[in-house]
């Protein structure tokens, strides 16, 4: 498989689409369940996720509904959706090429908020309209999100994904959302010619034509979310190192080290819960 990955509201979804527009085969669907309703404001284009958001492992290959199953001679060329959690559960063997791609940590958290706020809105709309409690059917949706502060799920959720192509190594392109937006044809043609095969290059550039983003570069502040002076720095390095390089210096790694050490003395509990 192609796996295209990154944090939520990373730039996933704007993969897919180039990818989908390339000519590969893909799994998923532009808008699962009530998503077209709810959330397609923050992905007008679509968001192409399957069960396999999840990751391609023994819990949803065979599909658990069916009993499916899918060999990975059979989707060795096919592009899917996984979040990183999905990625590190991922078995090797499907994989094939990595896309990921990496949102600015300042971004993250607004850009978190307005898929939230919109999810709350669908929900309060239905509840009404069912004659359900809108406060209770958004709290519901409040439990289910991570207990983490937005800029720290961003963290532990990049450094896993850094943690997972360092380690298991296998062909991976990491860029970064505004890497591709800049220079879009540049970074397409790149990735396509990387993957191989003959795709459909004008399509998938096309596919980006007019992208803007749907939350513009805020500046969190350092001391938001419990990101200190010196948490931001590394992070703030981290993300200009992969948008300039996509890759990593060993100083880097050093620092993201001694980094997630230090999130995981004040964080572990939260994060543990997070993992659930």
């Amino acid at each position: 498989m192609i796996l295209v990955t990154g944090t939520k509201r990373s730039g996933t979804s704007m993969w897919m689409q180039i990818l989908i527009a390339a000519g590969h085969p893909y799994i998923g669907t532009p808008f699962p369940a009530h998503w077209g309703e709810a959330i397609a404001g923050a992905n007008p284009r679509g968001f192409f996720e399957s069960r396999f958001r999840q990751g391609v492992f023994y819990r949803t290959n065979p599909d658990p509904k069916t009993g499916d199953f899918l060999h990975p001679k059979q989707v060795r060329r096919h592009v899917v959706k996984v979040f990183v959690p999905g990625l590190v559960r991922t078995d090797m063997a499907y994989i094939h090429r990595v896309v990921a791609t990496m949102r600015h940590w300042r971004e993250y958290a607004p850009s978190l908020a307005r898929l939230y706020s919109m999810e709350d809105d669908y929900a309060r709309i239905r509840a009404t309209e069912v004659g359900a409690d809108p406060d209770q059917r958004v709290a519901g949706l409040v439990a289910r999100r991570s207990p983490l502060p937005p800029a720290i799920e961003w963290w532990f959720e990049t450094y896993d994904l850094i943690r997972d192509l360092t380690t298991r190594r296998y062909p991976f392109h990491l860029t970064t959302y505004d890497r591709v937006l800049a220079d879009p044809e540049a970074q397409i043609r790149k990735v396509l010619a990387w993957i191989g095969g003959e795709p459909d290059a004008e399509a998938a550039c096309a596919a980006v034509a007019g992208t803007l983003r749907s939350v513009g570069p805020a500046r969190v502040a350092e001391d938001a979310d419990g990101v200190t002076v010196e948490d931001a720095r590394v992070f703030d390095a981290l993300c200009d190192m992969v948008h300039e390089r996509g890759k990593l210096s060993r100083e880097i790694l050093v620092a993201l080290n001694e980094t997630q050490r230090r999130l995981v003395t004040r964080f572990g509990a939260l994060s543990r819960e997070r993992e659930g």
